[in-house]
């Protein structure tokens, strides 16, 4: 965060300029070691439809899905992207994408009722198979990930107090809904914002965590078990009808990022940062990135735990585990998602208009 104050002449004019000198003097290094990280590219994506999911697979294949009924699929770096886009749905939103190869993709689309759907693909979108529809008139789901091809979970905004969470241990031929003995009681209007597709994390092989808002209290739920059993914990970010946990993030078991804050002010960075070393039992804040955040990542590791957070006004990179941010100019505004091929350098973002960027690490 960047701390203001009033200036002074006199007697205080010489203490101001020793302060300022050493401040620029790390700025200018962390500035220096951001750029260090990488730079963004804007892409072509041939649409216009608003992007809120974004799934990469490697430097060279990736995915994005939004409005529209819109999927679009690169293999060769973001240089060109084909329209694979279901047919016949022209009337659904796709929030959320998850991409297991070059060929294999599920794709997430909200809404109230049977709006809710998960779609899957095995031959790079040639074809679409519905696999779930949500037969409950109160569930409008939000995301889903997965942590391989066959074990994936998917998250609904609760209603009547019940959170609904459904699971899949076969490639998504079937779904089971988490039993509510399972689960704990949800807080009044409490779920999750279909911002950015990342509000849920999953790490190794079983763990999970989902972020919430637009309640009393911002709250992650987690479970070490692939869904089977839960717990939540309350967060110190602020929570309202428009505020919130938008993304999680965990670079292994214990340690974990979420980010947020108002959609409907992109400029506001207070209190939208909070972290936790012990799995998700405890939450602290940490200072604030530039203004609403939806989206976080971890990069890949260069001289420790490096953070990438995103949201509609910009961007900024950590290279120090959170504990400082600074902006990275983003080629375009109103950014919305990202993510970043494992093993790679090269992850995307994608937002409104169309709009795609590459970001490559250096």
């Amino acid at each position: 965060m960047i701390a203001t104050g009033k200036g002074g002449r006199g007697r205080n004019e010489g203490m101001s300029v020793r302060i300022v000198v050493p401040v620029l003097s790390l700025f200018a290094s962390v500035a220096a070691a951001v750029a260090s990280q990488g730079a963004w590219t804007p892409l072509q994506s041939g649409v216009t439809a608003t992007f809120r999911g974004v799934s990469a697979v490697s430097a060279d294949v990736a995915w994005a899905s939004g409005s529209r009924g819109t999927v679009l699929r690169t293999l060769d770096g973001g240089a060109t992207w084909q329209n694979v886009s279901p047919p016949g749905v022209a009337t659904l939103d796709f929030r959320d994408i998850e991409a297991i190869d070059a060929r294999t993709a599920y794709v997430l689309s909200i809404g109230n009722g049977d709006a809710s759907r998960i779609l899957k693909t095995t031959d790079g979108g040639a074809s679409w198979v519905t696999q779930f529809m949500s037969p409950d008139a109160d569930a409008f789901f939000d995301a889903m990930a997965f942590w391989d091809v066959d074990h994936g979970i998917a998250f609904s905004d609760s209603a009547n107090g019940q959170f609904r969470i459904i699971t899949t241990a076969d490639g998504g031929r079937t779904w089971r809904r988490v039993p509510l003995a399972a689960l704990p009681p949800a807080l009044d209007n409490e779920g999750a914002f279909a911002g950015s597709g990342t509000n849920i994390a999953v790490w190794g092989d079983r763990h999970v965590w989902i972020g919430t808002g637009a309640a009393a209290t911002s709250r992650v739920l987690r479970s070490a078990d692939r869904g089977e059993t839960w717990a939540i914990a309350d967060t110190p970010i602020p929570s309202g009808a428009s505020w919130g946990i938008f993304s999680v993030a965990f670079r292994d078991a214990l340690h974990g990022i979420v980010v947020g804050g108002d959609y409907s002010k992109v400029d506001l960075a207070l209190d939208n940062v909070a972290m936790t070393d012990d799995g998700g039992v405890s939450w602290h804040l940490a200072p604030g990135a530039g203004g609403f955040r939806s989206v976080v990542t971890y990069l890949p590791d260069v001289a420790g735990p490096t953070l990438l957070a995103l949201g509609p006004s910009g961007s900024d990179v950590s290279v120090d585990d959170g504990r400082t941010w600074t902006p990275v100019p983003t080629p375009v505004q109103g950014l919305h998602t990202y993510s970043h091929a494992r093993g790679t350098s090269v992850g995307w973002a994608a937002g409104g208009r169309g709009q795609i960027a590459k970001f490559t690490g250096r």
